[in-house]
């Protein structure tokens, strides 16, 4: 398109052949998928072979940007699609800073990865075009090292880089893809599906205009955007908190993790929110590209044994996986512990699984203590040292820790199973269940394993918000299906674009049509998100049956289902397996599946799901 956002191709790097293609994106996918999430969701159907090993030479890794990425519109991002070597399913990853935008700068709408290369290398765009350069000398350095070691080697701190470090060498099957410092594609597995092409990082430098088509009708919706994003009270708490100000939230409430979710309160939460942060690491605020929240709080540890290095914000998720949930209430031993993390190139969401996992195992003696440190929760050597063994997938305990406690806990026997906390091999995010059981079925029905970012009713369970005109009671079950279903389709929508969920907590879908019709020239309405949405869960499906999910996948760990919480505002309840099934059928009915889970073939064609179009490369 002329005059357009759009790029309108995509790069193919062939890394068996080293060779490199342009292909142009047909207007069948633009139109039907709009970019991000939604060609990703067609683009891995059509390219990964059936049952194609998510590590092996056929698997697909892709960086996606959407038609807002780039341009002034605020909050936006990119993603990272492929088949997760942890779930054996669909992944997307999102990530925000300045590598997405930097793709487009570089002529592209996304990068699109095939075959394995016989050596370690790393792809270097700028203004002479694509070439793959050795990565021997970088194979061994850490996430954070390797991308400014490539900018001194390339003589360019310009340079915007995507890499890897020792985990996603050593195919560990929950390493991230670290994209600049602070920003990471971070779940299921993406860093080690990079790792086994032997790729090692993406370095780009690029020069391209991004157009826009109707530059005052985008102005006015920019400045719209601006205005919706100033006025919400969600957008303001992250302005002056970032995600650190849900930590006390979340344990008044009763979602944080505690001891492997034994519990979900905990009297360390205080030092770990906002105030505790604020106190002993933060300076000053930092942004993404192009993004007004700034919900980045940039600071250092300057005191105690941690000291000293910088570091970016503990976000939520991070407090709470390496923090209440290992009983280490100091923000700045969870802030050495994340960034060990991303040097080394780990989720901390699920090496914070894996590491309380194998707390509550050592403390039942299902596997044995280090020789220099007592597994137990509270102690930061221990869990500092575990997640170096996973990493290097060292000794048999790193190497048993490094598969994800979904197939740690089948090695250890049937005692283990209760304390792997996974849906579909996905460690859990920090926001348990039991209390708020439309977000129970959120985890279990999302694409990609346990997600809390495929719909989030707990928002809504846990404040009494509005739904539909009618406040949201935490542990009624009816109505939920209907909750989730609409939150995952427009979620998925939006995440074409490629938007961030803090933007979007106040932009309005008014305003998302908008910026996308005077970028691009198309011509969408509000509700088309939602449709668009519907469209792409139904295609994410038929991937995920065609690789071999059950409906018996979609369920909640033990622990959710047969221990009652122990204390909190929601004391003594669960989510019973009946629960679970009500939930289940309800949902499978709303979205026109079959009682197996099964699209019907009506849906599809109701969805537009496109069957008769394939991209091939």
């Amino acid at each position: 398109m002329s005059d357009s956002s759009y790029m309108g191709k995509i790069l193919h790097i062939d890394l068996t052949r080293e060779k490199f293609t342009d292909i142009d994106i047909p207007s069948w996918l633009r139109d039907s998928y709009l970019g991000g999430k939604g060609f990703g969701a067609k683009l891995l159907l059509d390219l990964v072979p059936e049952n194609a090993d998510p590590l092996g030479p056929d698997n697909v890794l892709m960086f996606l940007t959407g038609p807002l990425t780039s341009t002034p519109a605020p909050a936006m991002r990119a993603c990272v699609v492929t088949k997760s070597p942890l779930t054996n399913t669909f992944l997307d990853s999102y990530f925000g800073g300045y590598f997405g935008p930097e793709i487009k700068y570089a002529g592209y709408d996304g990068l699109v990865f095939t075959g394995r290369s016989s050596e370690p290398v790393y792809l270097h765009i700028n203004h002479k075009g694509p070439i793959l350069k050795p990565a021997k000398d970088f194979w061994g350095q850490g996430a954070i090292e390797c991308s400014q070691s490539i900018k001194e080697h390339l003589k360019d701190d310009q340079i915007k880089a995507a890499t890897i470090g020792p985990a996603g060498e050593n195919l560990v099957p929950y390493a991230l893809i670290c994209c600049e410092t602070n920003r990471q594609a971070g779940r299921g597995g993406a860093g080690a599906v990079m790792g086994s092409k032997n790729l090692k990082a993406v370095a780009l430098n690029g020069n391209s205009l991004v157009k826009i088509y109707d530059r005052k009708m985008f102005a006015n919706a920019v400045a719209m955007a601006q205005r919706e994003i100033t006025e919400s009270l969600d957008c303001r708490g992250l302005m002056a908190t970032g995600t650190a100000g849900s930590v006390e939230f979340a344990n008044e409430t009763g979602l944080i993790p505690v001891r492997n979710f034994s519990d979900n309160t905990s009297a360390l939460a205080a030092g770990l929110g906002d105030k505790g942060q604020s106190k002993k690491l933060w300076l000053g605020r930092s942004a993404c590209f192009g993004c007004p929240i700034a919900c980045s709080q940039m600071g250092a540890v300057r005191t105690g044994k941690f000291a000293s290095f910088v570091t970016d914000i503990v976000e939520y998720e991070t407090a709470a996986m390496l923090g209440t949930n290992l009983e280490i209430g100091d923000p700045r031993a969870v802030a050495h512990l994340n960034r060990l993390c991303d040097e080394l190139g780990l989720d901390t969401i699920s090496a914070g699984a894996c590491v309380s996992f194998a707390f509550e195992a050592a403390g039942k003696g299902l596997i044995n203590h280090l020789p220099d440190h007592e597994l137990k929760f509270g102690n930061v050597q221990a869990a500092a040292r575990l997640i170096e063994l996973i990493a290097r997938r060292e000794g048999e305990l790193g190497e048993l820790l490094s598969l994800g406690v979904k197939q740690a806990a089948k090695q250890l026997g049937p005692e283990a199973l209760s304390m792997a906390m996974h849906v579909k091999g996905l460690e859990m995010p920090a926001w348990g269940p039991r209390g708020t059981p439309g977000m129970g079925l959120a985890y279990m029905t999302a694409d990609r394993g346990a997600c809390h970012q495929r719909g989030f009713p707990a928002g809504y369970e846990a404040t009494g918000m509005e739904w539909k005109g009618k406040p949201v009671k935490a542990l009624e079950l009816e109505g939920k299906a209907e909750l989730v279903y609409s939150l995952q389709n427009y979620l998925a929508g939006t995440d074409c674009l490629v938007k961030c969920d803090f933007g979007a907590m106040g932009v309005s879908p008014e305003t998302y049509a908008l910026l996308c019709n005077a970028a691009t020239g198309i011509n969408i309405e509000a509700s088309h998100f939602n449709r668009l949405g519907e469209r792409i869960w139904n295609t994410t499906r038929i991937f995920n049956l065609r690789e071999g999910m059950k409906t018996t996948d979609e369920k909640l760990p033990k622990r959710f289902v047969e221990e009652p919480l122990p204390g909190g505002p929601h004391k003594g309840h669960r989510i019973t397996e009946s629960d679970m099934k009500y939930l289940l059928q309800d949902y499978y009915k709303i979205r026109g599946w079959n009682k197996h889970g099964h699209p019907e073939e009506e849906t599809l064609d109701k969805t537009g799901v496109i069957r008769d179009k394939t991209l091939s490369l």
